[in-house]
């Protein structure tokens, strides 16, 4: 039986692959999947760029505000929600796009992650009374120690990763990095990596004109609305964790916004680490024209015959 095709559009944060993805999936006449864990939450539209109202009308979306801030949702859950959306959407399609910049949530479905050993308890509360004691910088700095490689691509505002990863070192004595690198499952579709690529100060340039039209869209209003789940997982993340620094009367909005800025060109920096190492991603550049999409659409299906 013919293999399905998933082809995965991967990038840094503001490249623009919303815009991509859309434009394959009305070319294949198929759905997209969301693999960035930010746009999960319904209630951060704004924050984390998820697709507008226009966008998602324009091919069927899955995995886009699909829960609330007060959910937890594990990446083992999504992988494991993802696989049984592709399954279903295989059934009547031979194509499917899967989006974002999670780099952790894309291998999970292309790959599958490996089976890492449950949270231990002793560790987990010996890990929380230093993060409670001495701050997540202790934390950066025991992980930073430990497994430099992963250091360099997690988000290391967000604790929970960061104390998992420490753990899972604790237990094993191997590093986070070399067993996640090792793929568990085998998957029975092709994947098909697509990225876009631009000067670095292009790029850096595009972040912050970004920051600037979410601030005029409302990125304060909403992150005031959120201000009293600030302690959840989902909002210790850039966008937020700098306005709620702004609303505690720490930093002036200005320094708020700058510091948003920062984070986000910081961001994208771990993710440009990240892909730099992939040897299977086929790359457009920014503001790619009608023929260079042609050029790419011959590209795939040279694939999928191969």
């Amino acid at each position: 039986m013919k293999k399905k095709n998933l082809i995965s559009v991967v990038g840094p944060t503001g490249i623009g692959k919303t815009r991509l993805a859309i434009d394959l999936a009305k070319h294949f006449n198929t759905e997209i999947i969301s693999c960035d864990s930010r746009q999960f939450f319904k209630e951060m539209k704004i924050g984390t760029a998820s697709p507008s109202e226009e966008e998602l009308a324009e091919a069927p979306h899955h995995f886009i505000g699909n829960l609330s801030v007060e959910e937890y949702y594990s990446i083992g859950q999504y992988e494991e929600d993802a696989l049984k959306k592709l399954n279903e959407l295989f059934e009547n399609h031979d194509t499917v796009i899967l989006v974002g910049g999670s780099m952790m949530y894309e291998k999970a479905v292309i790959e599958g992650l490996n089976d890492l050993p449950e949270a231990d308890e002793d560790n987990q509360k010996k890990l929380n009374e230093i993060f409670e004691n001495e701050g997540i910088d202790k934390l950066q700095e025991i992980l930073k120690e430990l497994d430099p490689e992963y250091f360099s691509v997690v988000d290391f505002h967000n604790h929970r990763r960061l104390l998992r990863a420490i753990d899972v070192i604790w237990q094993t004595n191997q590093k986070y990095s070399e067993l996640i690198a090792v793929s568990q499952d085998s998957r029975d579709f092709n994947t098909i990596r697509i990225g876009i690529e631009a000067p670095r100060e292009e790029l850096y340039d595009r972040i912050n004109r970004r920051v600037d039209m979410m601030m005029e869209k409302g990125l304060l209003e909403e992150a005031k609305s959120l201000e009293k789940f600030k302690h959840l997982t989902a909002l210790n993340t850039v966008g937020y964790a700098e306005l709620f620094k702004y609303f505690d009367g720490e930093w002036d909005l200005d320094v708020a916004v700058s510091e948003i800025k920062k984070n986000s060109r910081r961001y994208a920096k771990r993710q440009l680490t990240w892909y730099r190492k992939a040897n299977d991603i086929h790359y457009l550049t920014l503001g790619y024209s009608e023929e260079d999409f042609d050029g790419l659409i011959g590209y795939i299906h040279q694939k999928i015959l191969n």
